[in-house]
């Protein structure tokens, strides 16, 4: 038996079913609209993939061509509407998002988990770095919901913006509290060869096991999302 359509939607599938599911649409009325609404930074966002995800969505039947219509000298445009199993399939999948959190790997994490493989004034200057981008992400934002509010855009277009505003401003917070504690020494830190660069091994590896040894009452908590894939290595990383 095979996976509900809804398994397979993507995110840029799901925001051209919403699109859909409001009115009919032609492919370059979705990027439009997708783009006005600041949807881009929700979904990469390109004319190339999103007239493939439209394709690919009729081919399920989860999207019909309603008809084509011409303005002027420009191309043909074939304007598509959801179908009652795209509509269903739409539903079920932000359904599914929204009830069940999902273990993602953002790369951001990787590096900071790693960052004691530099030296401590390399972290600190990269780290800085990044917050003075970061600070403008969360001053773009801030703007981006002011916009909104004085324009009364219905709000259940937009309350996303303040889910994102609020996170990067926490990890913003975040990371600037911890650029000042390992800039003033408040962490120990891996210690490298100056001529070399090579790292200079101190032998603290006590705490190695504890980290995997799960039989140990003493060992490091395992998260929810991680305990089933170490009974069953095959499931996927979500939380039970």
């Amino acid at each position: 038996m095979g996976q509900p359509r809804s398994a397979g939607l993507k995110p840029l599938a799901i925001a051209v079913l919403a699109l859909l599911d409001e009115r009919p649409m032609h492919p370059y009325e979705m990027y439009q609209v997708l783009v006005s609404r600041r949807e881009d930074l929700l979904v990469k966002v390109r004319p190339g993939s999103l007239y493939h995800a439209v394709d690919r969505l009729a081919e399920a039947e989860l999207a019909v061509a309603d008809g084509t219509d011409r303005a002027g000298n420009r191309p043909e445009r074939t304007t598509y509407r959801i179908t009652d199993a795209g509509r269903k399939a739409l539903r079920a999948r932000i359904a599914d998002i929204l009830r069940e959190p999902v273990q993602e790997f953002p790369i951001f994490r990787v590096g900071l988990a790693e960052a004691h493989s530099l030296p401590q004034a390399e972290v600190v200057a990269l780290l800085s770095e990044r917050a003075e981008h970061m600070a403008g992400e969360v001053a773009d934002f801030a703007a981006m919901r002011e916009w909104a509010r004085r324009r009364e855009v219905p709000r259940r277009y937009w309350f996303v913006l303040e889910y994102v505003h609020h996170m990067a401003t926490a990890e913003l917070d975040w990371l600037r509290a911890f650029i000042a504690e390992v800039e003033a020494g408040g962490i120990a830190w891996e210690q490298f060869d100056p001529e070399t660069g090579v790292r200079i091994d101190t032998g603290d590896h006590e705490h190695d096991l504890a980290w995997t040894d799960h039989a140990d009452p003493s060992a490091a908590p395992v998260p929810r999302w991680a305990r089933a894939v170490h009974h069953d290595p095959r499931r996927s990383f979500r939380y039970s």
